[in-house]
């Protein structure tokens, strides 16, 4: 496992020939995205995809929640920055499209919270399976920033354009039971049975056909690719709207544990 040494955010090991277990690993902050594990969710799926040994990942978050959202600081970074607005967007660019290049199926276990950076990764994998009770959410609007991580390049696609608009613009939150009957995600368990139940998804794609089942997926991508120019769009005005005054009262609501007070003029 030498070859993941230098990951500090991610947790690596292998419970089955062939299968790569990736966990976000601080649990101290809910498996919060700080920019080093921004950074290691971005490099992390070429890793394996040049990783001889490697034929398929699981993604999970270390003990009860797969992941809390980003850290305030980054969004703070953001509004006050503008080199590290261009950083930070150059991050979230290249994690959306390394995970959809990637040749090898990913799988990701869901459970607890799922938002923000570590939620991208998990619905943009091959397979995605959630605990019953999980809980998804978008929070972009809340923050007043526009929903451009992931969710214009995905979400429509995996659950329709009407419902994807219902949960994006209202940031509504999702179980996981209500995710598999969307279409959001692959399959919803029991919270007991999330391991073992990843596990053997990932252990029959390791066994099965490995250029059968990774052309498959590079063919079934182009339709994320075929959507580029809508996530790029997205995307570039979520890091426009970091310049606004609606992400300032947004990141101050959460500070303060409050509901946002906006103005409701908008220039648009």
């Amino acid at each position: 496992m030498t070859r993941y040494s230098h990951y500090t955010r991610l947790a690596i090991s292998s419970p089955a020939p062939g299968v790569m277990k990736v966990e976000l690993n601080r649990p101290d902050k809910y498996n919060a995205t700080d920019e080093a594990m921004h950074h290691e969710l971005t490099t992390i799926w070429r890793d394996i995809d040049a990783d001889p040994d490697a034929s398929v990942s699981i993604l999970t978050g270390v003990g009860n929640v797969f992941s809390a959202g980003g850290d305030f600081s980054a969004i703070e970074e953001n509004i006050n920055d503008p080199r590290q607005r261009l950083a930070h967007w150059r991050g979230s660019r290249d994690l959306v499209y390394n995970i959809i290049n990637s040749s090898k199926p990913i799988v990701s276990a869901i459970r607890g919270p799922a938002v923000g950076a570590g939620l991208t990764a998990a619905l943009l994998a091959d397979v995605s399976i959630a605990s019953r009770t999980a809980r998804i959410i978008d929070g972009h609007t809340r923050l007043g920033v526009v929903a451009g991580d992931h969710a214009a390049i995905i979400w429509p696609l995996l659950c329709g354009m009407a419902k994807a608009k219902y949960l994006l613009l209202l940031c509504e939150p999702v179980s996981g039971e209500e995710a598999e009957r969307l279409g959001l995600i692959s399959l919803a368990v029991d919270d007991d049975q999330l391991e073992a139940k990843s596990l053997e998804i990932a252990v029959r794609l390791a066994n099965g056909a490995p250029t059968a089942i990774r052309l498959t997926k590079y063919a079934l991508n182009n339709w994320l690719r075929s959507a580029g120019p809508i996530f790029d769009t997205s995307l570039a005005l979520e890091f426009l709207s970091f310049t606004g005054s609606e992400v300032q009262e947004g990141l101050k609501s959460h500070l303060e544990k409050r509901k946002p007070n906006f103005d409701r003029k908008s220039p648009i």
